[in-house]
């Protein structure tokens, strides 16, 4: 398919610790088109994690192939992952990862100022993307006025002010009541209508269900990748 925005071949992640070596990742081949929502399962210690690094260019692979966008990034430098990450991919953690003193507005910019973005465009995109996410009336709020789930939002604009093409969510809704995830998880269906790539990692499996497809990682492995059937 032409519009792969992410392809896997046959990655290999091997750790050496204590002695032991301990295949993270044996043989990994997955494909990701442009605007879909994939949910990634498995236990601790599955390599749902390690599979999750390597696509964001947070580590490298042992042997195999990793394509963002067409470019092959197992083997460029560090300085080069991070340009990919920085124009190609947004993050969001089960922790925020607010900055405490600092206002929704200024959390948002923060990336921007690495991509070398004026104080007043920064701003103007910061407060767009926070009313994107249903926080217009919360611009210069600090994170301790907030709640957990606007916490959450303020941390998905500013995974999204760089305009990449695909958010990488790791337990996105692990810190958050029932209620505030089903509202988190709607923005994400909705970021993914818009055409960008949602590759979300959870072990509940109500989660998962808001995604269209679901890969299943066991040591390693890829042992089910299938549509999502009665989608929420």
């Amino acid at each position: 398919m032409s519009d792969m925005i992410v392809r896997t071949h046959e990655l290999v992640k091997v750790y050496e610790t204590g002695g032991e070596t301990v295949h993270a990742l044996d043989g990994v081949s997955i494909g990701v088109s442009q605007g879909q929502f994939v949910a990634i399962m498995g236990a601790s210690g599955s390599g749902k994690s390690t599979f999750m690094n390597m696509i964001g260019c947070l580590d490298v692979p042992t042997s195999g192939s990793i394509e963002i966008a067409g470019r092959d990034v197992a083997g460029l430098s560090r300085d080069e992952l991070a340009e990919v990450r920085n124009r190609q991919l947004g993050f969001v953690f089960q922790q925020f990862n607010l900055l405490k003193r600092t206002s929704a507005t200024q959390n948002v910019a923060l990336p921007l100022i690495y991509a070398g973005v004026s104080v007043s465009e920064r701003r103007a995109r910061a407060e767009a993307q926070l009313a994107d996410v249903g926080l217009g009336d919360r611009l210069q709020n600090m994170p301790n006025q907030l709640s957990g789930g606007q916490q959450q939002r303020v941390a998905i604009a500013r995974a999204l002010v760089t305009r990449p093409s695909i958010l990488l969510a790791d337990e996105p809704t692990g810190a958050l009541d029932s209620k505030t995830s089903v509202e988190v998880m709607k923005i994400l269906q909705g970021l993914s209508e818009k055409g960008i790539s949602i590759i979300l990692v959870t072990h509940e499996d109500d989660i998962a269900a808001y995604a269209e497809r679901r890969i299943d990682f066991r040591d390693g492995r890829v042992i089910a990748d299938e549509p999502v059937r009665n989608r929420r």
